[in-house]
C-alpha cells in the first residue's frame, strides 16, 4: 500500500486538530455549565461508557449526565486524530483523546481521568458518536 504524502495528509490533520479543538472547548464549557443542554452533542446511536457505567441513545446518556454531580474539568493533554473513512463506513470522524482533572462538587479532592470521544459529520455537525469516560491514577 503507498503511503501518503505529506503534503496530502497535513490538511486532513488540520481539520481534525480543528474540529477536535473546538468540540473540546464546547463539551467540558457546556457539561460544566450548561448539563442539561447537552443533548445536541450526541445522536440517537451515540454510545457512552462512563467510568463503568453505559448509554445508548439521547435519552439514556442524558439520563447518566444527569446523575453525575456537578463538576469543573481541567485538561492537560489534548489529542486529535482525523479516523480514515474506510474505518467509518466513509463518514469523515475524528478521534479525540483527553486527560486532565476533574473535581465534583461536595468532593474535596480532584479526580485525575482520560476521555476518548469518537466524533462523525452528520450533515455538516459533529456529533458524538462515541465517549468514553474513565477515572485514571
Amino acid at each position: 500500500m503507498p503511503m501518503a504524502s505529506l503534503s496530502s495528509v497535513a490538511p486532513v490533520m488540520e481539520v481534525a486538530c480543528r474540529a477536535g479543538e473546538e468540540f473540546v472547548q464546547l463539551y467540558y464549557e457546556t457539561l460544566d455549565k450548561r448539563r442539561h443542554v447537552m443533548a445536541p452533542l450526541y445522536s440517537e446511536s451515540s454510545q457512552l461508557a462512563w467510568n463503568g457505567l453505559s448509554g445508548q441513545g439521547i435519552g439514556e446518556i442524558m439520563q447518566l449526565l444527569q446523575k453525575v454531580p456537578a463538576s469543573e474539568h481541567s485538561l492537560t493533554t489534548l489529542d486529535c486524530q482525523p479516523i480514515p473513512g474506510m474505518a467509518c463506513g466513509g463518514a469523515t470522524a475524528v478521534l479525540v483523546s483527553t486527560e486532565g482533572q476533574v473535581h465534583y462538587e461536595g468532593d474535596g479532592k480532584s479526580h485525575p481521568f482520560t476521555q476518548q470521544f469518537v466524533l462523525m459529520e452528520h450533515d455538516g455537525v459533529w456529533k458524538i458518536a462515541s465517549d468514553c469516560f474513565r477515572f485514571s491514577g
